[in-house]
């Protein structure tokens, strides 16, 4: 792991979001703005030292906008796949990966990523 970079949190945000039934189905995009919103402002509790934090979007909530702290990527097509492009493109940095889903979390273990579930950044 290269520690000279910061520590590349990638949150799946459609994972995360959906982790609690707070009707967030009526609207994808809101849901997914005060979850950046809220990582913006809180970080990822825990994780001591620099972060770098990649939300990433899908679907509905495709074009929401990154703000300070918090680079926002929407995906071209599934999340996931995305997602572990993200991961794969980090080279040799320690990467987190933020979700509940099964299949992805060994995808994204198999490239040496650590995988954390949504109460690592949702109450």
């Amino acid at each position: 792991m290269n520690a000279a970079e910061p520590l590349l949190v990638v949150v799946d945000a459609a994972n995360v979001v959906g982790s609690v039934p707070d009707g967030w189905w009526r609207d994808r995009r809101g849901a997914a703005e005060r979850l950046r919103d809220r990582l913006a402002a809180d970080g990822v509790p825990g994780v001591s030292g620099p972060v770098e934090i990649v939300l990433v979007v899908e679907g509905a909530a495709r074009g929401v906008e990154s703000v300070p702290g918090v680079r926002v990527s929407s995906a071209p097509g599934s999340g996931d796949d995305h997602i572990v492009e993200v991961v794969a493109s980090a080279g040799d940095r320690a990467v987190l990966v933020v979700t509940a889903d099964r299949e992805l979390r060994d995808r994204v273990g198999a490239l040496g990523a650590e995988v954390a579930g949504p109460r690592t950044v949702r109450p």
